[in-house]
């Protein structure tokens, strides 16, 4: 594991064992509504059992605790990069977008991901994530595709941290017990997931969970 992956999960749960209630996630951030889709570029983890059934097993351990709304295996994803509310940006820009991410990403080699351990902070509980770099390196490719249509690639480059939640908290319960619980779940082997895309969304909310529906994708095959 890298020094900066390191660092972060033993920065984040050291920050965990001070934290005394979760924050609710469920928050309308500015601009959301119900109804209202937002286009992103996102990874995502469909046809991954080693993954399922370690997420399986994990939510199933902390089902009974208070708080947390446990993420379907069908709405598993890490959030790349945002772009725009889908009633705001004009489909001629989303077609040039998607045309240059195929070109940008085509030259990189599919990601071989390693999952685990559990990684929790104030929102959620999610599974750290790495190589960093890899996951970093295709970030590069499809904020450039932006910056091909558009002069202010949206959202910064920087403070972006590869992570896949497998649980939201869904109110402000204490985090004592959960933080007992995760204690005893950090010893689990990760497991490894290998992603051959990055897939653009049209992400919603939809009964305290995400949906969506995939617009394109591009193909990693360098």
């Amino acid at each position: 594991m890298s020094s900066r992956e390191m660092a972060s999960l033993r920065q984040r749960w050291t920050a965990y064992q001070d934290l005394p209630t979760l924050t609710e996630h469920w928050y309308w951030r500015p601009g959301w509504h119900a109804g209202r889709r937002f286009y992103t570029w996102h990874l995502t983890f469909q046809d991954q059992p080693a993954l399922h059934h370690l997420i399986t097993d994990l939510q199933q351990r902390l089902a009974l605790l208070p708080g947390l709304d446990p993420v379907p295996l069908d709405g598993l994803h890490l959030t790349m990069q945002g772009i725009g509310f889908t009633d705001e940006v004009p489909d001629s820009d989303i077609e040039a977008m998607i045309a240059e991410a195929r070109r940008q990403c085509g030259g990189l080699r599919p990601l071989e991901l390693s999952l685990g351990p559990v990684d929790p902070d104030a929102e959620g509980i999610g599974l750290l994530i790495r190589p960093w770099a890899a996951v970093e390196r295709v970030r590069a490719a499809v904020r450039a595709s932006i910056a091909a249509v558009w002069p202010v690639v949206p959202e910064p480059a920087d403070g972006f941290r590869p992570h896949l939640t497998i649980a939201y908290s869904g109110a402000p319960a204490p985090t004592a017990p959960i933080r007992a619980r995760l204690a005893e779940l950090r010893h689990l082997p990760p497991v490894t997931a290998t992603i051959s895309e990055v897939s653009l969304i049209a992400l919603r909310r939809e009964d305290r969970t995400y949906r969506w529906s995939t617009v394109a994708t591009a193909p990693l095959n360098g």
